[in-house]
């Protein structure tokens, strides 16, 4: 018996922050999956940036997302008290918040759906005070339709 061959196809998703806090991308990554004939297979996505990251979490109540900005800004406050200072007093911290946060995400796919639970969503989080356009580097590796 012959499996289905496995394929792959990679791209790239430019995203605009608005500083500090969550962007919600979970429907670009879909919209791509569907362009690329994804089917079954795992979604790889990385974050090619050391002052922000991505993360898979709940998308139902924005309290979360703005509890989750509050705490990172208390592990990694701005002071004076950081020698990497040369874009800033938000950029080390931002740096140290990355360093916690996953820079990448791999996610189950099947029948062209990623496999994410109901209240899961995927999100870029901007530690920089300013807005950024962040890129992320896709790839899917499984079967594709046509």
């Amino acid at each position: 018996m012959r499996g289905t061959p496995i394929e792959q196809a990679s791209g790239t998703l430019k995203v605009s922050t608005r500083g500090p806090g969550f962007t919600d991308i979970t429907t670009k990554v879909a919209d791509w999956l569907t362009e690329i004939g994804a089917t079954d297979g795992v979604a790889h996505l990385f974050m090619r940036h050391t002052s922000a990251s991505l993360l898979i979490q709940e998308n139902a109540d924005p309290d979360v997302l703005r509890d989750l900005v509050d705490a990172l800004s208390r592990l990694a406050p701005e002071g004076p008290h950081y020698r990497h200072d040369s874009e800033g007093p938000d950029d080390m911290p931002a740096h140290i918040k990355a360093m916690l946060m996953p820079v990448s995400v791999t996610i189950p796919v099947a029948s062209g759906r990623m496999r994410l639970g109901t209240w899961q969503g995927i999100y870029v989080c901007e530690h920089r005070a300013r807005p950024h356009t962040r890129e992320i580097a896709l790839h899917y590796m499984g079967a594709r339709a046509g």
